[in-house]
């Protein structure tokens, strides 16, 4: 309906043929031969100009656009040189349906038929300088505007691209490191449970010692596991903001980022902040469409003591299922920041975007 509305303004250009038939001094007979042709101009050029989207067989466009412009021509040397208005149509719909190195020479060709056409035509020539710019310039101008629409798709089609591999690449890290930590331990495991089922019931003892072994290997995988999940959730934040940074650009977003924190802060309050920062990137990346990401790291103070407040802002639509749908990555924030005595809040930012806010309060662990 929007691409419909803003291509129905430009049609008002044609007011000329339309008043020239209605009081043009014409035939009757020419009068309804012209409305039907003006008509069928107006469906063809349509056609090409709203299939952008689908790029339709170079020769169907280039036949297409022929027959747009026989009708412009017939039209203008029969009616008049109010209906010289539909070369304009021509050489716009022609930058839009074809593809840069074809358009380029089209449009061209489509204004020099143009001043061809106005010489051939009683009283051509004093519309002729008003309308071969707009011919020129528009048809110019849809070349750009459909290179700008591809390179969107394009960009669209990276970004998904890109957050597709980030989380590809933190599930192979996970199981490699899995495989690492678990795959000598529980290979002892099975080892000596199998050795031990050999020594029932005949030597009671000796399988009671293997089964020892397996409770002490067990023990030990659990605590290396226990380690490897810790140190993946206790991000830093000056690792997470080089990994926004690092993100945001490989996702096509310009970052506005804040300086690392100085001092040394609470391992709670690093750990949760850091979290949020990494959640909120992520939900810019995959899912909100930005173009800018403004991250505001500031300690503010409050009644209850300074607390250290992040923000994270962008200008994008915030997602398919709006910005006011809470999934589990917002959920498990605010759990975790509740942990901490910290609060999460979240939503739209204006007429566009998306703002999340983490607060934790400062004096969490000073005792400590």
């Amino acid at each position: 309906m929007v691409k419909m509305l803003w291509i129905s303004i430009w049609l008002f250009y044609l007011s000329a043929p339309v008043a020239d038939l209605a009081g043009g001094g014409h035939s009757l007979g020419a009068r309804l031969l012209g409305g039907l042709g003006l008509a069928a101009f107006v469906a063809w050029y349509l056609v090409l100009v709203f299939r952008t989207a689908r790029p339709m067989p170079v020769r169907r466009v280039l036949f297409s656009l022929a027959v747009l412009a026989t009708q412009a021509t017939i039209l203008s040397l029969t009616l008049g040189r109010e209906w010289l208005v539909l070369f304009v149509y021509v050489a716009i719909s022609s930058g839009a349906a074809l593809p840069a190195e074809y358009s380029r020479w089209t449009v061209l060709g489509t204004t020099a038929l143009l001043a061809v056409t106005a010489n051939a035509v009683p009283g051509g020539t004093a519309y002729l300088a008003g309308l071969l710019i707009p011919a020129l310039m528009g048809g110019f101008a849809m070349v750009g505007v459909r290179a700008m629409i591809r390179t969107t798709m394009e960009l669209r089609e990276a970004r998904a691209t890109v957050a597709q591999l980030a989380a590809n690449e933190e599930r192979l890290r996970m199981a490699r490191d899995l495989h690492d930590l678990l795959g000598h331990s529980l290979s002892l495991i099975t080892l000596k449970s199998e050795l031990a089922g050999r020594m029932l019931p005949g030597q009671p003892e000796a399988a009671a010692q293997q089964v020892a072994d397996i409770e002490r290997v067990s023990r030990q995988a659990l605590v290396d596991v226990r380690e490897a999940v810790s140190g993946y959730r206790r991000p830093t934040l000056p690792g997470e903001l080089a990994g926004a940074r690092t993100a945001l650009a490989a996702a096509g977003v310009v970052a506005d980022l804040p300086a690392e924190p100085s001092g040394d802060l609470p391992e709670e309050v690093e750990s949760a902040l850091a979290w949020s920062l990494r959640e909120a990137v992520t939900n810019v990346v995959r899912h909100s469409g930005a173009k800018r990401c403004r991250v505001a790291l500031e300690t503010r103070q409050t009644l209850d003591g300074p607390v250290l407040e992040l923000t994270v802002t962008d200008d994008g639509s915030g997602g398919p299922g709006g910005p006011a749908a809470p999934g589990n990555g917002l959920t498990g924030l605010t759990e975790r920041l509740a942990a901490v005595g910290g609060s999460l809040s979240a939503g739209p930012a204006g007429r566009t975007g998306f703002a999340l806010t983490a607060r934790v309060p400062l004096a969490l662990g000073s005792g400590s």
